[in-house]
């Protein structure tokens, strides 16, 4: 029996959650274990596990969501900033792509990213990692193109 995912269950509205907006291709809900109050979760009414998993012609109006759910965060609770993120498998507690808008104030506690931060060792590995995101991009951009029809004359 296949699992259930329970963002699909709010989506669909066999869940309960308090919902901020609600679109066609998106649906956003206050996450249940703020950081702050207001902090929501953006998600897309399909089910994709990633970020990479979007189809292309969701992605615009995905992140078009993001972005305004994101200033709604910051207006409607008086907040200084946002904080607007994605995990992709590694700290993603459900396995649907999911967008946190967290609202910020000044000095809230939070000290910027949630990570230890270090500067690479050496000018060669910040190169060689330069060198593989730049190679990584290059092939991914070959496989849109192989899978995606262009309109003539475009890139």
């Amino acid at each position: 029996m296949p699992q259930t995912c329970g963002f699909c269950d709010i989506a669909a509205g066999r869940l309960e959650a308090s919902v901020v907006l609600d679109e066609a291709h998106a649906l956003a809900f206050l996450d249940h274990r703020p950081l702050f109050p207001g902090h929501c979760l953006l998600i897309p009414r399909v089910h994709v596990e990633t970020l990479t998993d979007l189809p292309h012609d969701a992605v615009g109006p995905f992140f078009e969501s993001a972005q305004l759910l994101a200033k709604a965060v910051e207006e409607g609770l008086e907040a200084d900033g946002s904080f607007v993120a994605i995990n992709n498998r590694v700290s993603q507690s459900v396995p649907h792509l999911h967008v946190h808008i967290v609202p910020r104030r000044n000095k809230d506690g939070l000290k910027g990213f949630f990570w230890p931060r270090r500067k690479y060792a050496s000018a060669s590995e910040m190169e060689a990692a330069r060198l593989a995101v730049e190679r990584a991009v290059e092939r991914a951009r070959t496989a849109d193109r192989l899978r995606t029809p262009r309109s003539p004359g475009e890139k």
